[in-house]
């Protein structure tokens, strides 16, 4: 197989978090980003040539990919290839995907592998893609849909579908969508590398440029289309509540070992080096991830602290999500906030969100 890593016509509406950047590359675990999950998994399912779509804001995205080099992705034949958007014409509006996979039409045609899967950026799970391909081609199937059951909290925007006793799909839906079922899309397709590019310019033909909602919604009764159910923790992070929500449930061990400790599995990230987390004597912490680099004098409860962060002796971290480089003065209070990188909060400040919204900070902010 090939992978699709698909970026165009994604939702960013983690409100300030994907101001500057795209979902993609939104932090994620202390030290991850959200694409790490899929390109991982492509990765560790044996996949050597993956293209990454992307549509805008992707500085901190090309940044974060580099050569690959830390997916094993920088080989002479295959690895990874970013490729940009193409805007048909100069009033500079985005295409949908399958305009920027026709655009990249050469991209497909190079590679020797016979099958794609396409999947989007914002699925936190451990998945691997081999089985899905053998369950693909058991099936005889012309598409398979990875999907999973959805528990009834689910804070985030996704894809409802009907799939009947067999595995057979009946019906996919847009996001708006009101049918009644708890199997939700993960936006994961695999089909024939044939399949695609026959769709990409039937489609194209007819004036339509969404791969799921013109071509395989509009077709799903021409097509084989089937379901591949995955029982494993999955997080679909596209909204703010699903993004507090997925990265506090780190904070259990059994899903942090689900997600980050398979055996042969593991989820690669870019390294950065930085010396150990340091605890004066006066800090205090319990039940929370903190990364390398950070400084804690104070006390943190329940939290997420990315690298480099900074608590000051009398601050309280609760319950919050705390990205690179902040610094957090002495007697602060904090609980249900998410911090972007390098938001300075000086000294005395309270700030409290509430668990079904929380206090959100933008990036490089002095509160």
């Amino acid at each position: 197989m090939m992978g699709v890593v698909n970026l165009v016509n994604e939702p960013d509406d983690l409100e300030e978090l994907t101001y500057s950047r795209n979902l993609a590359s939104v932090p994620f675990g202390s030290r991850y980003r959200l694409i790490d999950f899929t390109l991982s998994n492509m990765v560790n399912s044996g996949i050597e040539n993956v293209a990454v779509f992307t549509q805008h804001k992707y500085r901190s995205l090309m940044d974060h990919l580099g050569s690959g080099k830390e997916w094993d992705l920088d080989r002479k034949r295959g690895g990874l290839f970013i490729l940009p958007a193409m805007l048909h014409d100069t009033s500079g509006v985005s295409r949908g995907d399958l305009y920027q996979f026709y655009a990249h039409r050469d991209y497909f045609y190079r590679g020797r592998e016979e099958y794609v899967i396409i999947t989007r950026s914002h699925m936190v799970c451990n998945i691997d893609y081999n089985a899905v391909l053998d369950s693909h081609l058991e099936r005889n199937a012309d598409i398979t849909v990875v999907y999973k059951k959805a528990d009834e909290q689910e804070y985030a925007k996704y894809r409802r579908m009907a799939v009947k006793e067999d595995g057979q799909v009946t019906v996919i839906e847009d996001h708006s969508g009101r049918l009644r079922t708890d199997n939700v899309s993960l936006e994961m397709y695999v089909m024939s590398k044939e399949l695609l590019l026959d769709m990409v310019e039937s489609c194209l033909a007819q004036g339509y440029d969404h791969l799921v909602r013109d071509g395989i919604m509009k077709n799903i009764d021409k097509l084989s289309v089937y379901g591949y159910r995955h029982d494993g923790h999955t997080g679909i992070v596209n909204t703010i509540q699903s993004y507090y929500k997925h990265s506090m449930q780190l904070l259990n061990p059994k899903i942090w070992r689900e997600l980050f400790f398979q055996q042969t599995n593991l989820i690669y990230t870019k390294v950065k080096d930085e010396p150990p987390a340091r605890y004066t004597e006066h800090a205090h912490a319990r039940n929370s991830l903190i990364a390398n680099g950070c400084v804690i004098e104070g006390k943190v409860e329940n939290s997420i602290l990315f690298r480099g962060v900074k608590i000051r002796k009398g601050a309280y971290v609760k319950n919050s999500i705390i990205l690179q480089n902040c610094e957090i003065e002495e007697n602060v209070i904090i609980e249900n906030a998410i911090l972007d990188k390098d938001v300075f909060i000086s000294r005395g400040r309270v700030l409290t969100g509430d668990k079904q919204a929380p206090f959100i900070a933008s990036k490089t902010k002095v509160i």
